[in-house]
Parts: structure tokens; C-alpha cells; sequence
């Protein structure tokens, strides 16, 4: 696979806009002249110890910016504004401006600090996005590892969040508990069965 180089922009992209629990995570990523762009690739393609490796070669070297959005602000502003609203903070959180940005997908957020372009499958395209996707995946699948230790019933540590038959079986059995996005239409099916609180 050959990825194209972007030099002067940062990569943009997301993991977790599907799932029906926990957090999205938005990365942006500058690569510097130079980095050695071999095993990137769309996150998805990759096997987690790939990812991890990747990230970490990404984390080391480049400049960088994991934003966490939260449960409230996806439940209030839907996911693509969610998303949206991630997009453009991540590009603000990098420690220098980018003279552009080229994001994951088929649109933009309206108020970014730079010029931005939106890329369909752009994280199978460009080398920046591919990155941005890498440490938004890694970020997020560590997180709902955590959320799996507090809440062991749902199994988040294996299906990450998503509409598997375990979480949805988990669903019917225990009803959504604290990080179910309440406004994702299969939560909202069991959101008056009783919610489980765990200890922390």
C-alpha cells in the first residue's frame, strides 16, 4: 500500500463514532520531513499489536493531539457534531498551526484554526490521516479496556462499545449503565430497564 505524503498538514480522524458506549476520540497528527511512513495504514486494517507499535513510533516523533469527547456532548450534539466539534479542537490542541488540515471523511468542521479538506477513505490514502487514525484507535480501545474493569458485565474490553450480540445481550439482561450513549436508538430500547451501578 502506498500512502501519499501531505508535508505541512496536518491528518485528522476519529474511532468510536458507531458504538453505543463510551467516548469518541479525535486524533490530529503532523508528520515531520522525513518519517518513516512504512506499516501505517487505515487503523482498522491493522492487527493491535501493529497499532500500539505504530502509535507509539507516531507519539514519539510527530506532533500530536488526542481530543476525548465526552458522552454529554455526543448525546447533545449528535454524533456528527460530536465528531465535528473534535475535528477542529484537535487542530487547536497541536502545538504549531498547520498551514492545512485533511480530514477523515465526506465533511469539515465550519470553525477550524486552518484551511481544511475533507478526504473519503482518507486514512487509506494520505499518511497523516492514516496516523491520526492509528492513535484515535489505540486512545479509545485503552479506554474502553478501563471502562471494562469498572463495568465487567457489558464486556467493553472485547467489543470496544459496538452493537455486538454479547453487548447487546448484556443490554437485555442488565440495562445501559453510566458511559451508554442514551441517544443511540438501541440504548434508548432498554433505557427503562434497571442501570446497573458498579463500584469503582
Amino acid at each position: 500500500m502506498n500512502l501519499r505524503l501531505a508535508p505541512g498538514l496536518a491528518g485528522v480522524d476519529e474511532a468510536g463514532r458507531g458504538p453505543l458506549a463510551g467516548p469518541l476520540f479525535v486524533a490530529a497528527v503532523i508528520l515531520p520531513e522525513g518519517f518513516d511512513i512504512c506499516g501505517l495504514n487505515d487503523s482498522k486494517k491493522l492487527t493491535a499489536a501493529a497499532r500500539e507499535e505504530c502509535a507509539e513510533r507516531i507519539l514519539a516523533a510527530c506532533q500530536t493531539c488526542i481530543i476525548e469527547v465526552c458522552l454529554e456532548k455526543i448525546d447533545t450534539l449528535n454524533i456528527l457534531g460530536a465528531t465535528l466539534f473534535g475535528m477542529a479542537e484537535s487542530l487547536r490542541g497541536l502545538s504549531s498551526l498547520p498551514k492545512g488540515a485533511l480530514v477523515d471523511g465526506n465533511k469539515v468542521p465550519s470553525d477550524t484554526p486552518c484551511p481544511c479538506e475533507a478526504v473519503i477513505a482518507g486514512d487509506a490514502t494520505f499518511a497523516c490521516i492514516a496516523a491520526a487514525s492509528i492513535l484515535a484507535k489505540t486512545a479509545r480501545d485503552a479506554c474502553m479496556r478501563e471502562w471494562g474493569k469498572q463495568y465487567p458485565q457489558y464486556g467493553f474490553e472485547r467489543h470496544m462499545g459496538y452493537a455486538t450480540p454479547e453487548h447487546l445481550s448484556a443490554l437485555r439482561e442488565h440495562g445501559p449503565c453510566p458511559i451508554h450513549r442514551r441517544s443511540f436508538a438501541p440504548v434508548r430500547e432498554f433505557d427503562l430497564q434497571p442501570c446497573l451501578e458498579f463500584a469503582g
